[in-house]
């Protein structure tokens, strides 16, 4: 599978360098990070360095900005709201947004992991818009049935149903039983 990973300036950058570390083992992977993640991840102290090479915002001309680079699909996580609003509305303005209108306009799969909270009826309004598009929106809202012991835990469960929304397996957390 051949996938497009962007993280935007939203809070919670562990998200996508976790998601990074997990879709690197079962997927051709490019990574995009804008440059307000760049800064977010100074300041939650997260390692950028562990995603590799990475794709600039500003990239417009590289693979993911065109639908004869046929990737499969692209989640963005954490997506700021920033980021929605400007690919609900088609403003192609960096790679990032005119990587997921490429998405759009190919009927590929885009998955917006957003961790924004609360949430206003203009951001509402702009996921209902592409929720009707067929994109998977998804708050970062891990679940407590697995019984986290620590953050990696909630963390993972996360990472897992965006990797569940991708179709990509994974064993990040046990699967609900009655």
């Amino acid at each position: 599978m051949k996938l497009v990973l962007a993280l935007t300036g939203a809070s919670g950058i562990v998200y996508g360098t976790r998601l990074a570390e997990e879709l690197k083992k079962k997927c051709e992977l490019s990574i995009i990070v804008s440059n307000a993640a760049r800064k977010v991840a100074e300041y939650e102290n997260i390692d950028l360095g562990v995603l590799g090479d990475t794709l600039k915002e500003e990239e417009l001309d590289a693979a993911p900005a065109s639908g004869s680079a046929l990737y499969d699909a692209m989640v963005v996580c954490p997506c700021s709201m920033k980021t929605l609003a400007a690919i609900a509305n088609g403003h192609s303005y960096n790679l990032i947004s005119r990587a997921a209108d490429v998405m759009l306009k190919e009927g590929r799969k885009l998955v917006l992991v957003f961790r924004e909270t609360p949430v206003s009826a203009v951001q509402l309004e702009n996921m209902l818009k592409l929720a009707r598009l067929g994109v998977i929106i998804m708050p970062a809202s891990p679940g407590f049935y697995n019984k986290p012991k620590e953050i990696k835990d909630l963390v993972d469960h996360v990472v897992g149903k965006a990797m569940d929304a991708l179709r990509v397996e994974h064993d990040l957390f046990k699967r609900w039983k009655s």
